[in-house]
C-alpha cells in the first residue's frame, strides 16, 4: 500500500462515517501497517544506463546486444511481432502472451549498422539500435515510427527491485490511443496515465483516472503508420504522454514523447507495425483469440437492482414483455446469495431459483449471476472451508491469511494466480449452473471494495504463487481479476452441458479477451459526460484487443433525467454489450421514464435484435482477426488526420457509421464521413465523402449511415435471416462476411461471402465459393436506389 492508496481510503470517510466506513478504515491501517513490515525500505539507489555496446551474439531471428552494464535481447517472430528485453528478458514468464508466443523468424538476421550500432531487419520493419542503447523501430521504406532512448534503472543499493524510466519519441502528428479502458479517451491527451487497476472510489468522466481495466498497451498513429507498442510488465507503473507539434513554414518539429516510469519489473516490450487490421491481427496471434460468445450474449441484459424474490424477477420481466421491450438476459447481484455468500442462495427469496431459470429460458431469458472474488470470512460457509482445505486464500509476509473488508463483511480472497487455486474455483461454478444461471458478470475483482471507497483490498506485500515462482501484490495486482476471468472460463469449459461461457469482468489485463469481455462497472458518471466516457472505454479497450465491452446504461444506478437515458440506450444498441441498470421504482428502467421515451427506446432495442445477425458476424471476425466491433472511424484510413481527430463516432464493423447523440438538446449534430458514399438508414439519403455534413438527430433516433456497397445479415420480421444490400455506386461493387452461429456451440462455422454489383438501376447479389458465384440462400432487400 503506497501513499495514494492511504489517502483514497482516509478521504471516504466524512463526519457521517458509518460502521462499515470505519471497518474500512482500520483495514486500510492493517494494510499500511502489513507493508511497512512485508516490503523493504527502498533506501538509498543508484541509477545505471546501458552504457556502450561491447559485442553482439546473432541468433534465431535476432540475437542478443551485450552493453557495458547491460544486454539487449531482439527476437522477431514469425507473426511480424518485434520483442526485444533488458537485462536479458525474455518473452516468458507472461501472463499477456498465449501459450508460449511465436516462434522466431529464421529470416530475420542481426547485423552491423552504421555508427557502431546494430540492425535487425524483418518483413515489415526494422529495428535500429545505436551504440549506447537507443532503439529505433522503421518501416521497410526507413521511415521513423518509433525512438526509444537509453533506458535507465534505479537500483536500491542495499538489493532489491529496480525501478525503471523508458522515454521514447514518434512523430509530430502522431496520436496516442489505448492503454486500456480509459474515461478520457479514445484519443489520450498529454497527462499522466496510472497503470493499477483500481476500484470505483469515484464515477469517471472525461478526465477520470486511473480505470478498472489498465494494460501498458499503446497504439499510435501517424501518417507514416500504426503501430502497436506493450511493455510486458505487472508492475505499478504511470505513462506520462506529450503529443507532439509540427513546425509552421520552415519551423522544427517537435515530436511526440511518451514516458512510461515503472515501480519494478522486467523492461520488456512487444512491438507490430502495419495498418490497423494487421496490428490487432497480430496482437490476437500474439495474446490468444477473443473469446466466443454465445449468441444471446449479444443481446438486451438488464441488471435491476434491489430485487427481493423470484416474483420481482418474473414482473420485470412481464413488464419488459407486455411493453414489446426484448429482453435476452436478467442479471441477478448479491441479493441472490444468502448472507452474501458467493454461490449460495437464498432459499427464502428464491426457493425455486431452477425453476424460475426454465420458465425464462423458454421465453428467450437467461439468467446471469455476479461473483465477486472476496469469500466472507466465516468458517461454516461452504465456499470459504472448502478453500481454507485447499489453501486458496492469499496470505501476508508472516504467513497469515489476509484480510480486507467488503460488502459482505470481513473477507478473504482466493489467489488466482495458483493453478490449483483456479481449478478450485472454477469447479464452484458447477453449483451456480446447477442453480438455473447460465452466465457470470465478475466485479470487485480489481481487487477492490466498492463499500470501501474502492481502496485495494490487498497489501502490496501480500504474496501470491505467480505460477510458481512466488511473489507479492506488487507484481500480481494487475493480473488478478485477468486471472479470475481465466479460472472460471477454463471452469465452465469443463462443466457440462458444454455451452460456450459467458463471463464478463470489470477488470483484468493484456489478453483479457481469451476469457470474456468486460464492462464499465459502477464507476462511469450517471451525468452526460459518463455517456461520452462510454464511448471511450469501448473504442480504447477495443484498440487494446478486448472486442467485447459495454457501460451501464444511465451509468451505475440509472437514475437519470429521460432524455440521457434514451440518447445512453441508443448508443448501447450498436456497442457489443448492452445492459440496462435500474430498479423497481427507479425512472431507469426505459417503462418508467414515460409514452414518448418508451417508444424511442422500445425501438432502440428492436433495432438492436433485428442487427443480431450481424452482431454474431462480427463476434465471429473479432475472433479469427483480432479486430474489433466498435471502431474508430479512421481504421480505414488512418492517414485522414481529420478521421484521426474524430471521438464522437464510430464504425460498428466496415458497414455502419454510428453518431449518438452525446450531448443535451441535439435535434441536430455534424457527422464526418470518412471516404466513400454513405446513407442515412433512415431517409436512404446518400452522402459522398469524405465531408462533415450536418444530420437530424431527433429524440427517436441517432444518426446512423450505412457505406454504399454494404451486405448485411439482419433479422427479418419472420425472425428469419435476411440480406440487407445497400446499392453501390454506378458501375461499382461491394459486399459483406456473414457467419451463421446456431447459438452457443463449439462449432466453428464458415465465413460466407457475398457480392454485390450495380447494373444500371438493379443489384445483383451472388454468394461466392470455391465452385463460383450462385444465389444467395437468404431473402434479399436492396435499399439506396432511390
Amino acid at each position: 500500500m503506497d501513499g495514494r492508496d492511504l489517502v483514497r481510503s482516509v478521504g471516504g470517510v466524512g463526519a457521517g462515517r458509518t460502521a462499515r466506513q470505519v471497518r474500512a478504515l482500520r483495514a486500510a491501517w492493517r494494510r499500511w501497517r502489513a507493508d511497512a513490515a512485508g516490503l523493504p525500505p527502498r533506501g538509498p539507489e543508484r541509477a545505471r544506463v546501458p552504457g556502450q555496446v561491447q559485442g553482439a551474439e546473432p541468433g534465431p531471428g535476432g540475437g542478443v546486444l551485450r552493453f557495458a552494464r547491460s544486454e539487449l535481447r531482439i527476437v522477431v517472430a514469425v507473426n511480424g511481432a518485434v520483442f526485444w528485453g533488458w537485462d536479458g528478458a525474455g518473452p516468458q514468464p507472461s501472463y499477456a502472451l498465449a501459450g508460449s508466443g511465436p516462434e522466431p523468424d529464421a529470416r530475420a538476421v542481426l547485423e552491423p549498422d552504421k555508427d557502431g550500432g546494430w540492425r535487425v531487419v524483418a518483413e515489415r520493419v526494422t529495428v535500429g539500435v545505436s551504440r549506447h542503447g537507443a532503439v529505433e523501430v522503421c518501416t521497410p521504406g526507413g521511415v521513423t515510427l518509433r525512438r526509444d532512448l537509453p533506458p535507465r534503472w534505479w537500483e536500491p543499493v542495499g538489493g532489491g527491485t529496480a525501478r525503471w524510466t523508458q522515454r521514447s519519441q514518434v512523430a509530430a502528428d502522431a496520436r496516442f490511443f489505448g492503454l486500456g479502458g480509459h474515461a478520457s479517451g479514445p484519443r489520450l491527451r498529454d497527462g499522466a496515465y496510472r497503470l493499477w487497476n483500481t476500484g470505483p472510489g469515484r464515477a469517471s468522466g472525461p478526465g477520470g483516472d486511473p480505470p478498472r481495466l489498465t494494460m501498458p498497451v499503446q497504439l499510435v498513429v501517424a501518417d507514416a503508420g500504426t503501430h502497436l507498442m506493450f511493455h510486458d510488465t505487472t508492475w505499478d507503473g504511470t505513462v506520462l504522454l506529450r503529443e507532439g507539434e509540427e513546425g509552421a513554414g520552415s519551423g522544427h518539429d517537435r515530436p511526440g514523447c511518451s514516458e512510461l516510469r515503472m515501480d519494478g519489473g522486467p523492461l520488456r516490450c512487444w512491438v507490430m507495425v502495419g495498418t490497423p487490421a494487421r496490428v490487432l491481427h497480430t496482437w490476437a496471434s500474439l495474446t490468444g483469440a477473443p473469446a466466443l460468445p454465445p449468441v444471446w450474449a449479444l443481446g438486451h441484459h438488464h441488471a435491476p437492482r434491489g430485487l427481493d424474490g423470484e416474483q420481482e424477477v418474473r414482473r420485470v420481466v412481464a413488464d419488459h414483455q407486455e411493453r414489446g421491450l426484448p429482453l435476452d438476459a436478467v442479471h441477478l447481484g448479491d441479493e441472490v446469495s444468502e448472507g452474501r455468500r458467493e454461490f449460495s442462495v437464498d432459499q427464502e427469496r428464491y426457493p425455486k431459483l431452477p425453476v424460475l431459470a426454465d420458465e425464462l429460458r423458454r421465453d428467450g431469458i437467461r439468467l446471469v449471476s455476479v461473483v465477486s472474488p472476496a469469500v466472507r470470512a466465516e468458517p461454516g460457509g461452504g465456499v470459504y472451508d472448502s478453500g481454507a482445505a485447499v489453501d486458496a486464500f492469499v496470505r501476508d509476509a508472516r504467513g497469515r491469511v489476509v484480510r480486507g473488508v467488503t460488502e459482505a463483511g470481513e473477507s478473504v480472497f482466493p489467489d488466482f494466480t495458483d493453478a490449483g487455486v483456479r481449478a478450485w474455483w472454477g469447479a464452484l461454478h458447477e453449483e451456480r449452473l446447477g442453480q438455473g444461471f447460465s452466465g457470470f458478470w465478475y466485479d470487485g475483482n480489481e481487487p477492490a471494495s466498492s463499500a470501501a471507497f474502492g481502496e485495494p483490498t490487498l497489501p502490496r506485500s501480500a504474496r501470491h504463487a505467480l505460477e510458481g515462482r512466488g511473489g507479492d501484490h506488487r507484481e500480481a495486482h494487475n493480473v488478478y481479476a485477468l486471472c479470475m476471468a481465466r479460472a472460471g472460463h477454463e471452469g465452465l469449459r469443463a462443466l457440462p452441458p458444454g455451452e460456450r461461457p459467458f463471463v464478463f469482468s470489470r477488470s483484468g489485463w493484456a489478453g483479457q479477451q481469451r476469457y470474456g469481455g468486460t464492462w464499465s462497472g459502477g464507476g462511469v458518471a450517471a451525468g452526460w459526460p459518463g455517456l461520452r466516457a462510454s464511448l471511450s472505454l469501448v473504442l480504447g479497450l477495443g484498440l487494446c484487443g478486448v472486442p467485447f465491452s459495454g457501460p451501464d446504461v444511465g451509468g451505475p444506478d440509472g437514475v437519470v433525467a429521460p432524455e440521457l437515458y434514451l440518447r445512453w440506450l441508443q448508443l448501447a444498441a450498436y456497442l457489443p454489450v448492452l445492459r440496462t441498470r435500474g430498479g423497481p421504482a427507479v425512472s431507469g428502467e426505459p417503462q418508467g421514464s414515460g409514452a414518448e421515451v418508451l417508444e424511442h427506446a422500445r425501438a432502440a432495442l428492436l433495432e438492436r435484435r433485428r442487427l443480431l445477425p450481424y452482431l454474431v458476424t462480427l463476434a465471429h471476425l473479432a475472433r479469427r482477426t483480432g479486430a474489433p466491433c466498435v471502431r474508430p472511424v479512421w481504421w480505414g484510413a488512418p492517414e485522414d488526420r481529420a478521421l484521426r481527430d474524430c471521438e464522437d463516432a464510430f464504425l460498428l464493423g466496415d458497414a455502419l457509421l454510428v453518431a449518438p447523440v452525446l450531448g443535451p438538446g441535439a435535434g441536430r449534430r455534424a457527422v464526418r464521413l470518412p471516404r466513400g458514399r454513405w446513407y442515412d438508414t433512415v431517409t436512404e439519403e446518400a452522402h459522398e465523402g469524405p465531408a462533415r455534413i450536418w444530420a437530424d438527430a431527433p429524440l427517436s433516433r441517432i444518426p446512423v449511415f450505412a457505406r454504399a456497397g454494404a451486405v448485411l445479415p439482419v433479422r427479418g420480421a419472420g425472425g428469419g435471416t435476411e440480406l440487407e444490400v445497400w446499392a453501390p455506386p454506378r458501375g461499382g461493387a461491394g459486399g459483406g462476411p456473414v457467419v451463421q452461429d446456431a447459438g452457443d456451440g463449439w462449432r466453428e462455422p464458415e465465413i460466407e461471402r457475398y457480392a454485390a454489383r450495380r447494373q444500371g438501376d438493379r443489384v445483383v447479389v451472388t454468394r461466392e465459393g470455391e465452385d463460383g458465384a450462385g444465389e444467395p440462400p437468404f431473402p434479399v432487400r436492396v435499399r439506396g436506389l432511390r
